[in-house]
Order: C-alpha cells, then structure tokens, then sequence
C-alpha cells in the first residue's frame, strides 16, 4: 500500500511499476461468462502494488484459488500509478476490472456512483459474515447493504523504546495525560520522548474524543470547541513541553524511522512498523502497547481496503468464487500469514496467533474499538484541508482555532 505513511502495509506498501492493462467487462464470444459447463473463464483483479514479498504471497493466493477453481483464471493487474483516477477512468468507460481493490477512504464516494456490485446476494452461511472484526466490515456496508469484504487491516499502536524507559525510570503510559508527563521524562539531547505524525488520519480518533465530531452530515465540522479541545494538548506538548516532534524535524522520512533511529522513544504507528523494523533496525528493543485511554476511553485508528466487485461485469458468479476465496478464511491465512497485514477474521487472527503476539497482539486488541479511517464521499476534501492548516498551529504560527476555522470554511467551500 507513493507511500501513505498510515497504511503502508496492509499489502499495499511501494506501488510497483505495472502497466495497466486492457479492460475486462465484456465476455469473449468464445468462453463462458461465468465458466459454467467446464468452459474457462477469465477474470481481472486490479489492485496496486506491494514489496515483492507480498507480491509473492498474492500471487501464492491466487495460484491456490486457481487450482481449486479450474475453470477460472485470474488475470492480475497492478495499476501503478494513480490509482482510483485509472479505476474510475476505466469504471466510467466501461472497461473496468472484474474484482478491485478498494480503501476505505474512497469507498463512500464510489459506491455512490452505482459502478460498485452489492454482495449480499451471492454471500451463503458458511461464508460466516460475523467472523470479520466489525468495524472494517461496517467500513464497505452503505444503507443495509455490504459493497466489500476487508481483505486486512491495521489499527495503531504505542510503540516505546525500552532501553530508553528502562533509563529513564519511567512505565508506559496508560492515559494521554500520562504519555504528556512520561515524554518529558524521555527527552533529552536529541531524543525527543514522542514522535507525532500531525495529520488528520492519525488524529481522527482523538479529535472526536471529547465528543466532538469532525464530519456532520458530509460537512467538515472540525472548529467546534470540543475538537479543538481535544487537540490542543497535541499543539501544547509540542510548542510549550517541546518533548514531541514529527518526522521531518529530526530528519526522517516517517515515525518509524524516527524511531529506528533513535531520535523518538515513543511512536504511534501500526503493524507496517514491524516488519520495517525488523529489517531496517533488527537491533532495537521495542515493545507495543494498545493506545492511550482519553476520559477513561479506549481508541484507534484503523485502515482497511477491500475486496469488491465491479457491477458491470459479465462474469458476477466467478468474480464472487474470487472474493469469498480472497477474503474466506483460507484464502486470508495465506495472504496474511508474513504478517505484512493483519487478517480481518478473527478466527484467522487467533489461529495465526496475533491476538496473542508479543508485538501484533496490542494492534488486534484494538480492532473492536477502532475508528475506521473512512466517514463520507467528502472526507479526502476535509482531511486534505485540514492537515494544510494545522501544521500550521503544531508549528507555533498560528493558534488552533483560528487554523481550523479557516480549514473548515476552506473545505466546506470546496463541498459546495
């Protein structure tokens, strides 16, 4: 999963270079459409790229399913570039993939459009629906209807250097006022104690937890006093305790690095963290920790994409054979099985044992209470106006309100 620091590994880290290929809509004279009568069919699955690890893992998947289903063969595209402008292009025009992926994030926008197929028709018992940790279920299901199954995910977690909390005498935090008050224990020289990444999609769940709400009725909603409450002690700490800094201010390309690095004994990031970390800085001792409570309340992140299908395709009934394979428990233990993502089944978390991993088991514990990163057709406007002004507040050159206020007016007037 260009790199967006938030969901760089739910199997989608770097895109790879691909071509785009030629649609798949329509049917060849010659073949069946959906493979009945012992005649092949051919099916596109379009998605972007990973590392080539879970390339590897994808096209293992894949292979699993195409044994088991003889009469269906995938072909995979990976759209490169620009993403959900291709796909919409190519939706648009009719010369769309059979199976897609699909974030989260963009996912209310485009099954408005109608060009996205509703599964619950083609979804039978054994499929165990209620399997799926819920809210990236609810994240593809729109008026009663699901339009997607998750195929992996990631919440957030508190990673924290224990070297640097065994010297500096201090636990892990277990509340936001306590992560305040551990980090100017933790700062000293070049290290500061926390490492923050100031955008919205990491702060969504936070700017909400006062009670706030950051989107109302697909409006930006996010210069109320309760967000701006809930957000000030992010500004304070940074501007007035100076024990927490981004990335870039200590020369990184993102929290993780500025934790490899040593420059942060505390980072909030998720599971792409981990096999970053274990290839990138093997010798850092770290562990992780279910995020900080805010009023006595528990809260995360989470990302998640997945798997649906385009509804125009000719080819309905192999397109679902696909992404009830894809997203079905045997299907996900393979996909997820590195560990480069976390499966969205819970049986399949616990028979890879990640709910009970010493480093995974904090970003599954956080599953049920996560907020999922998706919340309307409008959310990339507000997100992108938002994170435009309150750099400039985390920055000391403006106050809090005032940058949201502005952001606010900004994205509404492009709503409009």
């Amino acid at each position: 999963m260009a790199k967006k620091k938030w969901i760089a590994s739910l199997g989608i880290t770097t895109m790879l270079v691909g071509t785009v290929l030629a649609g798949c809509s329509g049917s060849d004279e010659k073949t069946s459409s959906n493979g009945a009568d012992g005649e092949k069919v051919e099916i596109t699955l379009a998605g972007w790229g990973g590392n080539p690890s879970e390339q590897k893992l994808l096209t293992q998947t894949i292979a699993d399913f195409e044994e088991k289903h003889p009469n269906i063969d995938v072909k995979h595209e990976v759209i490169s570039e620009q993403y959900m402008d291709v796909l919409k292009t190519r939706l648009i025009g009719g010369e769309g993939p059979d199976v897609f992926y699909l974030d989260a994030l963009e996912a209310p926008a485009l099954i408005e459009t109608g060009v996205v197929e509703p599964l619950d028709d083609y979804v039978t018992e054994d499929f165990d629906v209620k399997d799926f940790e819920k809210p990236m279920l609810e994240a593809f299901q729109v008026d009663g209807k699901t339009y997607g199954f998750p195929k992996d995910y990631s919440t957030l977690a508190l990673f924290y250097n224990k070297k640097m909390f065994e010297e500096a005498g201090v636990e892990v935090p277990k509340t936001w006022d306590e992560l305040r008050e551990v980090s100017k224990a933790l700062t000293k020289d070049d290290v500061y104690g926390f490492g923050v990444a100031p955008e919205l999609a990491r702060l969504y769940h936070i700017a909400q937890a006062t009670g706030g709400e950051v989107v109302k009725d697909d409006q930006a909603n996010f210069a109320s006093d309760k967000v701006v409450n809930a957000l000030q002690p992010i500004i304070d700490q940074h501007n007035e305790d100076k024990t927490s800094a981004q990335a870039s201010e200590v020369g990184a390309n993102w929290g993780g690095e500025m934790f490899g690095q040593g420059k942060a004994a505390m980072v909030i990031e998720g599971n792409w963290a981990i096999p970053f970390l274990a290839d990138t800085f093997p010798d850092v001792e770290y562990g992780t920790a279910e995020l900080p409570t805010i009023n006595g309340e528990k809260g995360t992140m989470a990302y998640t994409v997945g798997y649906v299908m385009n509804s125009a395709s000719e080819k309905k009934e192999a397109s679902w054979e696909l992404i009830s394979y894809l997203t079905g428990k045997e299907g996900m233990e393979t996909w997820t099985s590195k560990g480069f993502a976390l499966p969205t089944r819970k049986s399949v978390a616990e028979k890879l044992g990640y709910d009970k991993d010493e480093l995974r088991g904090a970003l599954v514990a956080g599953a049920p209470y996560a907020t999922v990163w998706a919340e309307g057709k409008n959310l990339p406007i507000i997100m992108n106006n938002f994170n435009n002004q309150f750099i400039a507040a985390f920055l000391g050159d403006r106050p809090l309100d005032e940058a949201l206020k502005e952001a606010e007016e900004q994205a509404n007037s492009e709503i409009q």
